[in-house]
């Protein structure tokens, strides 16, 4: 019969063969879950904090840096005003000439000669300009029709309204001393706003209304603008063109402009 001891021995040596232990080792505990839990929270949280710490420290040099790109930032340089734009090129084109069509117009109240127009010329607002043409046209004759304006002039007053520039006729002295005058008129297919260039010359680079007034830029150019022998408009020979073809007088011919 087997003693109580050889009972216990049987027992210890079952219990390690089904704990895989073995016989006469040391049983050791694991750490619990809640322990282990807490025992690895902690790195990960400073972990976290450490990141977070990085993170601050990343965007702070990051402003730091972005203030001192700014300040390194050279200013851009800024053009002379009043610079002439090419003193070399031809006189002409030292003007601007651009298609044009009046959308609106009304007698002058105060003066018997002056029409009062609104004229599109392809930019954020209509162009309001004062000319002397009520011996030679209607109001309705005005309405919507097609010409050239001259865009770089110094805005002046005519009879107290402001004109941004004027309109470019064609003119012709008949026998008995009194004028015809038409229109310069640019080609049907040419676009509001297009500027006009002259054949045979570089293309142009206007200058400014003021400099346009102190350098008497119109005055040097009328001796030579004239219309030709088919009525075509013209600065000593050089044609003024669109990209739809040359401007012209519908009658005139030889005719000197302004």
């Amino acid at each position: 019969m087997s003693s109580a001891l050889e009972i216990i021995d049987a027992a210890i040596a079952d219990l390690e063969a089904k704990l895989n232990l073995a016989p006469g080792g040391n049983l050791t505990t694991k750490p619990t879950t809640a322990a282990a839990a807490a025992g690895g929270k902690q790195p990960t949280q400073k972990k976290q904090q450490d990141q977070d710490q990085q993170h601050q420290q990343s965007n702070s040099d990051d402003k730091n840096k972005s203030k001192k790109e700014k300040k390194k930032t050279p200013a851009k340089p800024q053009k002379a005003k009043n610079a002439p734009a090419n003193v070399d090129q031809p006189d002409i084109c030292k003007l601007e000439f651009k298609v044009g069509r009046i959308s609106k117009v009304w007698v002058h109240p105060e003066a018997d000669k002056l029409y009062c127009e609104e004229i599109e010329c392809g930019e954020d607002k209509p162009r309001q300009i004062a000319s002397g043409l009520r011996p030679h046209y209607s109001l309705e004759e005005m309405q919507g029709r097609r010409l050239l304006v001259v865009s770089n002039l110094k805005t002046k007053k005519l009879a107290g309204f402001p004109s941004a520039g004027m309109v470019l006729c064609a003119a012709e002295t008949k026998e008995d001393g009194s004028e015809i005058v038409e229109f310069v008129e640019p080609p049907e297919g040419a676009p509001l706003g297009e500027i006009i260039t002259f054949e045979g010359l570089p293309l142009p680079e206007p200058f400014s209304g003021a400099q346009v007034e102190k350098k008497k830029v119109f005055n040097a150019c009328a001796d030579g603008m004239k219309t030709t022998e088919d009525g075509i408009a013209a600065w000593n020979g050089h044609v003024f063109m669109t990209s739809a073809g040359p401007c012209r007088s519908e009658t005139i011919k030889n005719g000197s402009m302004r």
